[in-house]
């Protein structure tokens, strides 16, 4: 559970976030070193606003004690390629984990391990939200070897089998053109809704 924020950390975190307009770079790195996760937080995307944010940076925080920070690199590596993103897959936190696939899915192109892990997550892992992100991240990436998954995953809870239903878009095939069919048949509206879409 998060501490509450005290006042000096909130306007530091303020003051952090507004350097990312004006370009005051030493506050910013100044707030990179603080104390308070909240602080850290707003000088990551105070650096990115700048667009002076490095993967050496962002490698050096995914580790952070606070998963508000690990939650920040995991999205913010969405917009680098090259970062490696299974540690932050495999976080105990949820809500860093379903950002680290959504990030995943942004990159399109990802490593052997990567795609076993998604894999993993969107059949197994015990958040529906992360299960959630990584069927949509499989779908974003459109390679073949995820597709039995989201195929598991049309099976799921309703917002999952909705994902999943628009994670096939990519593919074709006897056996996704029975799971839109019986996507069309679906007790939610919005799976239903999708099918069609896709079908049509």
């Amino acid at each position: 559970m998060n501490t509450p924020e005290s006042s000096e950390h909130a306007e530091r975190r303020r003051l952090v976030v507004l350097a990312g307009h004006t370009g005051n770079l030493d506050l910013i790195r100044n707030g990179l070193e603080h104390d308070a996760a909240t602080v850290r937080d707003a000088a990551l995307g105070a650096l990115a606003r700048m667009e002076m944010l490095d993967e050496g940076t962002l490698r050096r925080f995914e580790h952070d004690t606070d998963a508000r920070v690990r939650n920040r690199v995991a999205e913010l590596a969405a917009n680098f390629p090259g970062f490696d993103l299974l540690p932050l897959l495999n976080d105990d936190d949820p809500m860093v984990a379903e950002m680290a696939a959504w990030s995943c899915g942004e990159h399109e192109k990802v490593s052997d391990a990567i795609m076993s892990r998604l894999i993993d997550m969107t059949t197994g892992h015990a958040e529906p939200l992360v299960r959630e992100a990584a069927v949509a991240a499989l779908g974003a990436i459109g390679d073949d070897r995820g597709l039995a998954a989201i195929l598991a995953a049309c099976d799921d809870k309703p917002a999952i089998r909705r994902r999943a239903v628009l994670a096939l878009a990519p593919f074709d095939g006897p056996e996704v053109d029975a799971a839109l069919k019986r996507g069309l048949e679906d007790r939610d509206w919005q799976v239903r809704q999708a099918a069609e879409d896709l079908l049509g």
